[in-house]
């Protein structure tokens, strides 16, 4: 029944759309040299989408929230994953043709620490994000819009220094899957 629905089939849709758009988005700044500015990019783009688009989670880690709280069914849920990592692998496969150098597309656990303190960064920073992201959810759009995408950006920020700051699977699993390069990929 719910495969037959329009509704379903736009969301996920929206879901490949806008991962596609945030991980492009994330992946071109970070070509950049500075840590900044894929933090910015990251939090105006997800805030833009969620004012655009309606709120598309284009991350599966907070459609894995939304599911295990019962807000979406496990179909939708299991679409809306297929849809984020398919838009994040096309968003990888694009940068990495455009971009000289590739190894950046890829989060890293940096030197900072050890794959262990990267590990509790992450997590720290996508419970923010998830914390904004359901906090929001019965907001306009553009309220919920400036906290989900300043929650990126934070996160990023926070994060940046030990694990690349990716609070998204789909924008780590993208470039993984397109460079070939796994290290510590079990951390972002």
């Amino acid at each position: 029944q719910e495969l037959r629905s329009g509704c379903f089939w736009r969301g996920v849709l929206a879901e490949a759309m806008g991962t596609l758009i945030f991980v492009g988005v994330v992946l071109g700044a970070s070509a950049a040299p500075e840590p900044l500015a894929p933090a910015l990019a990251g939090g105006l783009a997800a805030g833009g989408l969620v004012c655009a688009l309606g709120g598309p989670q284009t991350n599966p880690a907070l459609t894995l929230a939304l599911l295990c709280t019962r807000k979406i069914s496990a179909l939708r849920g299991a679409g809306a994953v297929l849809a984020q990592c398919a838009g994040a692998s096309l968003a990888a496969a694009a940068a990495h043709s455009a971009l000289p150098d590739s190894t950046s597309l890829v989060t890293k656990v940096s030197a900072v620490g050890t794959a262990g303190t990267a590990l509790a960064w992450e997590t720290f920073a996508t419970f923010q994000l998830a914390l904004a992201a359901f906090g929001t959810a019965e907001h306009a759009a553009p309220q919920a819009g400036l906290a989900v995408g300043s929650a990126v950006a934070a996160g990023a920020l926070a994060a940046g220094p030990f694990s690349g700051g990716s609070m998204n699977p789909a924008r780590s699993l993208g470039p993984a899957i397109v460079t070939g390069v796994w290290d510590d990929h079990w951390v972002s």
